[in-house]
């Protein structure tokens, strides 16, 4: 028989499953990462950390989170006005640019800063009425006064670092804006509060990477990538998720999700949190159908479509390829500080080699024939 749960049952089988954390290999790289660049990198460093949708970016702030909490838990003992960390996502903008002021005053509110609307709102401000007589806000701060409360706060909580989630949406600015503008608040802002901010974000960060020298000489680079079904390491890696995930759901019989790994990897496109996010939904449609474990039916029913699956496949391959490119910037380097004419090499300018003249007179370079055949061919010319 199908068992019966109650609605309390069903709500706790979802939640119990919904905390639950893999560890696993790319997320357990990235959080070390993350954590040695919190701990070693100068003061008012930023750290992008990129990666495709899904692939469990908020999961890996939590997991940083927690682990700042816990490093910074005997400092807070003896300081009770510091916080480990501030931890706020950049809203999408309503009308397609990016608003600081906005961000100010979500991360203002995300270090519970005292008396905040006091001092959001200077003592000029006035109540109005719109013209069906309701109530209105006068004139607020301006941007540059949340700012000037933000630094003076952030040094005051003194945490380890800020996040920033989603903030691929500093990347929407207005028409004839310069991109550079946008990290330029960011850098300014770190460096004002010595503290190392951290952007987590979708492959719609990479712009921001090299926008000039000083910018680049202040950030770090950590690359949160999807499973790979071109190699073998990760595709194992991957079936070993899926067989912990399998003991972990809270059904009477446990799934075999290992033998339907194929369908798993290409409805989720390698990215775990799209992976884990579906096996919640089929987790729901398992225990409301009362069936004592998850079916193939489940899983294709709760399954993103495959026009979804292309869009985020497409994304995903536009990143790696911008990454892969980043990566062959070494030739262009070593031209430009002149190394490829210490090894021989002609110089390049302008991508175009050009050809090293010769002096009249010089022979090019060649081997010179030797040996009886060459001797026979000088005596039969002289005569001899």
């Amino acid at each position: 028989m199908k068992p019966a749960y109650t609605p309390q049952q069903l709500a706790d089988r979802i939640r119990e499953f919904r905390l639950l954390t893999v560890a696993h290999p790319l997320l357990s790289a990235a959080k070390d990462s993350l954590m040695a660049a919190i701990n070693e990198a100068p003061p008012g460093s930023i750290v992008m950390v990129y990666g495709p949708t899904g692939v469990g970016k908020t999961t890996l702030r939590l997991k940083v989170q927690q682990l700042l909490a816990e490093q910074s838990l005997s400092q807070m003992n003896t300081d009770k006005g510091r916080v480990p960390f501030v931890a706020v996502e950049a809203a999408a903008p309503d009308n397609g640019t990016f608003s600081w002021r906005d961000h100010y005053r979500r991360t203002l509110l995300a270090l519970n800063e005292p008396m905040l609307e006091q001092k959001l709102m200077p003592n000029w401000t006035h109540l109005m009425h719109d013209s069906r007589g309701q109530h209105l806000l006068g004139p607020r701060s301006s941007a540059v006064e949340l700012r000037h409360a933000l630094e003076s706060a952030v040094l005051h909580r003194r945490p380890a670092a800020i996040l920033v989630d989603e903030a691929q949406h500093l990347t929407r600015i207005a028409s004839g804006r310069r991109l550079a503008d946008q990290l330029e608040v960011i850098k300014s802002l770190a460096n004002c509060t010595q503290t190392v901010h951290i952007l987590l974000g979708t492959y719609d960060l990479l712009p921001l990477r090299r926008l000039n020298g000083q910018l680049g000489r202040r950030s770090l680079d950590i690359d949160f990538r999807r499973y790979s079904a071109e190699s073998q390491i990760d595709l194992r890696m991957f079936k070993n998720v899926l067989l912990t995930f399998q003991e972990h759901l809270p059904l009477v019989e446990r799934p075999d999700l290992v033998s339907l790994w194929d369908l798993l990897y290409e409805r989720s496109v390698g990215c775990i949190g799209i992976l884990k996010e579906w096996l919640d939904r089929a987790l729901i449609a398992t225990l409301k159908d009362g069936c004592t474990t998850m079916t193939p039916r489940h899983l294709e029913s709760t399954a993103l479509s495959a026009s979804q699956c292309e869009k985020i496949v497409v994304e995903a391959h536009e990143g790696e390829a911008q990454l892969s490119s980043a990566d062959q910037v070494q030739p262009r380097l070593r031209v430009l500080l002149g190394l490829s004419t210490c090894s021989g090499a002609p110089p390049v300018r302008n991508g175009v080699r050009r050809k090293v003249s010769e002096r009249v007179g010089q022979r090019k370079p060649k081997r010179d024939q030797v040996g009886f055949d060459q001797g026979h061919r000088i005596r039969a010319r002289n005569g001899l």
